[in-house]
C-alpha cells in the first residue's frame, strides 16, 4: 500500500557529503550540532570534515574504501562520518557496546582499511582495552600506518583519538597532522564524481543468524529518506531537533540528515542521562524530539524533573505510543501540550523509517498506529504461506518497496537473496497489519529475534555462545517481556549426560563474549523439549516461564 493521497514531495537528492557543503554554503553561520558542553555551526563542522577527510586521504583512503567509527556518539563521529562520505568512501560505524570477538568479527567481515576510535571511556567502556583484547597481535605492531594483524588482513591503519597513545594505533596529533598531506583538488574531483547509488553506509544489524549482517545503504537511500521524513514531520531551519539515540544507529543518523536537509539544528548527548537531557531541551528551547524507545521515554517522564521542565516549545514528538505502555502517552502529553505525538516503522534494511505518522492524522492514530509509507516507499502485508496480500487488517509480513532499501547484505549474497526478491521488495520478517485507512501496526517480528531496549539480537547468537560451555547440550533462547527493556532474553538449556551447572556459572560464561545486552537474565534447565514434528517449539517454552514469573 502506499501513500494515499502522495503528498506533493519534490526532493533534490545529492550525496551524504554534499548534504553538509550544502547547508554550510546556506547558514554558515547557524549551530549545526549542541551537544551539553559543546557546539558547532556548519561552517565550523564543514572545516572541521574536510579537515579529516584530509587526513584520511593521507592514509590512503578513497572511493569504495571501508572506513570504521568505533566511537561513542560525540562531534568526532560526526565530522569523521561526513569526513568519509566527501572522500566517497564507506563509513561503518561499529555498536560502541561490541565485545572483543563481535568487535574482531566486524572489523574483518567488513573489510575496513581504516579504523577510528577514542580513548575516552564511555559508559565504562574502554575502546583501546577492547580492541587490544579483539586483536592480540596489535601491540606487536611496528608501523600504524601498515598494520598487518592476524584476524583482520584488510586493515591498514587504526588511530585513536584524544590525549593519548597506544601501541600500533596512530594519535590524534599525528592523524591531525597528515591532513597537510591532502589534496583539497582531488578530494572535491572524487566527491563530484560521487554516484548517489553508491554505497555510503553499511550498518551491521542482528538476523537470524549467529552473526550480524552488513546492510550496504546507498547516498541516495540515506539522504531521500532524510529529506522525505523532514518534510512529513514540516521541519524548518528553525528547528532544534534532539535525539538521545547512539550515533551508530540508523536511528540516530537518520533525524542528524533529516534536520540537516533543512539547515536545522541537531541536538544530542554522548550518553543519555534523563536529568541532563531534560534540562537541555529547556536550555537549548528544543522543538522536536526523536525518543523513539521505552527505556528513554520512561527513564524522562520517572525522572523526578521531568514535571518542573519547561517542555512548551516541543511542537512534535516521535513517541511510538502505539508500541509503549499506555501510561507513558498520557504523561507526556500532559507535559508537552503543544506537541504533536507520532509513531514510526523502520528498520536499518530500509535506511530508517519507512511508515510515520502524518501530522494531521487524528489522535487515535497517531497514539495506536505507526503511520502510512514515506512518499515514494510501498508496504504490503504478505501471507508467508501463500504469498499472497492478506486483507486490511489482518497480520502478515511487511514486504517493503522504493529507493530506501538496502542493496545487499555484505559479502552475503545467500542472505541477500532471502531478504530481497526479483521485484525489488525487501521481506523484513516484520509482522504487521494495515487498517483500512492505510495505518500501519507493528506486531513482533516473524524470525526468531529478540528487541533488548531497541537492539536486535538473534536469538542463535546467545544460543552459540552458550553451547560453547562443556556441560551445555543445547540451548535454546526466548524473549519474555520486560518493563524497562520490552524483551529480555532468557535461556532454556539441556546439559550433557552426567554434566552440572549453576544459572549464574552460564550467564557468567557468557560475560565477555557477548555484548552484555544479549546477555540471558534467566536460565531454567530441561530434560525434554516441547516439539512439534520437526521444530522445538519456543511459543511453549515462552508461555511456561511468562506463568512462572506471573508475566
Amino acid at each position: 500500500m502506499s501513500n494515499s493521497p502522495l503528498e506533493d514531495v519534490r526532493l533534490q537528492a545529492t550525496s551524504l557529503g554534499d548534504l553538509l557543503l550544502l547547508a554550510a554554503d546556506r547558514h554558515p553561520q547557524r549551530d549545526a550540532v549542541i551537544f551539553p558542553d559543546q557546539r558547532c555551526t556548519y561552517a565550523a563542522l564543514r572545516d572541521a570534515a574536510l579537515a579529516k577527510a584530509c587526513s584520511l586521504q593521507a592514509l590512503g583512503v578513497g572511493p569504495g574504501d571501508h572506513v570504521g567509527l568505533l566511537l561513542p556518539t560525540g562531534m568526532e563521529f560526526i565530522e569523521t562520518l561526513f569526513a568519509v562520505a566527501l572522500l566517497g568512501a564507506v563509513t561503518v560505524p561499529v555498536n560502541a557496546r561490541y565485545m572483543p570477538p563481535e568487535l574482531a568479527y566486524v572489523v574483518e567481515n567488513a573489510d575496513l582499511k581504516v579504523l577510528l576510535t577514542t580513548d575516552r571511556i564511555a559508559d565504562a567502556v574502554n575502546f583501546t582495552q577492547r580492541l587490544q583484547a579483539a586483536f592480540p597481535d596489535l601491540e606487536q605492531q611496528s608501523d600504524p600506518r601498515r598494520l598487518q594483524l592476524v584476524g583482520a588482513p584488510a586493515l591498514h591503519s587504526l588511530v585513536l583519538f584524544g590525549d593519548s597513545t597506544a601501541p600500533g594505533m596512530l594519535s590524534s596529533a599525528q592523524f591531525d597532522e597528515l591532513s597537510a598531506q591532502g589534496s583539497l583538488d582531488r578530494l572535491h574531483l572524487q566527491r563530484l564524481q560521487i554516484r548517489l547509488g553508491q554505497t555510503a553506509l553499511i550498518l551491521y544489524t542482528s538476523g537470524t543468524t549467529a552473526n550480524p549482517k552488513g546492510c550496504m545503504i546507498s547516498h541516495e537511500a540515506i539522504v531521500r529518506n532524510s529529506m522525505a521524513l523532514a518534510d512529513r514531520y514540516q521541519l524548518t531551519g528553525d528547528d532544534r531537533f534532539w535525539s538521545p539515540l547512539p550515533l551508530f544507529h540508523i536511528a540516530a543518523i537518520l533525524p542528524l540528515t533529516a534536520i540537516f536537509a533543512k539547515g536545522g539544528t541537531y541536538l544530542t548527548t554522548g550518553y543519555f542521562q534523563a536529568g541532563e537531557a531534560l534540562q537541555m531541551m529547556e536550555r537549548e528551547q528544543v522543538t522536536a524530539t526523536y525518543p523513539c524507545f521505552w527505556t528513554i521515554m520512561s527513564d524522562l517522564v520517572d525522572h523526578p524533573d521531568f514535571d518542573k521542565t519547561d517542555l512548551g516549545r516541543v511542537r512534535l514528538m516521535n513517541a511510538n505510543f502505539a508500541v509503549q505502555p499506555p501510561e507513558i502517552g498520557k504523561k507526556m502529553k500532559k507535559a508537552l501540550p503543544n506537541a504533536v505525538f507520532v509513531g514510526t516503522f523502520g528498520m536499518t534494511e530500509t535506511a530508517g523509517t519507512v511508515t510515520t505518522s502524518r501530522l494531521d492524522d487524528s489522535e487515535q492514530q497517531r497514539f495506536t498506529r505507526l503511520g502510512t509509507p514515506l512518499s515514494g516507499l510501498e508496504v504490503r502485508v504478505m501471507d508467508p504461506e501463500t504469498g499472497q496480500p492478506v486483507a486490511a487488517g489482518e497480520q502478515g509480513e511487511a514486504w517493503i518497496r522504493g529507493y530506501s532499501t538496502f542493496t545487499e547484505y555484505y559479502k552475503s549474497p545467500e542472505k541477500t537473496a532471502e531478504a530481497l526478491d526479483e521485484d525489488g521488495w525487501f521481506h523484513s520478517g516484520d509482522r504487521v497489519s494495515i487498517d483500512q485507512d492505510g495505518q500501519l501496526m507493528f506486531h513482533g517480528r516473524m524470525r526468531d529475534m529478540l528487541k533488548v531496549g531497541g537492539e536486535n539480537v538473534a536469538a542463535v547468537e546467545i544460543e552459540t555462545c552458550l553451547q560453547q560451555h562443556p556441560a551445555v547440550k543445547l540451548a535454546q533462547v526466548v524473549g519474555i517481556p520486560d518493563a524497562r527493556l520490552i524483551e529480555i532474553p532468557a535461556a532454556f538449556i539441556e546439559l550433557e549426560p552426567g554434566q552440572q551447572a549453576e544459572e549464574a556459572e552460564l550467564i557468567a560464561f557468557c560475560q565477555g563474549k557477548i555484548a552484555g545486552f544479549k546477555l540471558p537474565r534467566h536460565v531454567r534447565f530441561v530434560g525434554e523439549w516441547p516439539v512439534s514434528s520437526t521444530k522445538i517449539q519456543k511459543f511453549k517454552l515462552q508461555e511456561q516461564l511468562r506463568a512462572e514469573l506471573g508475566l
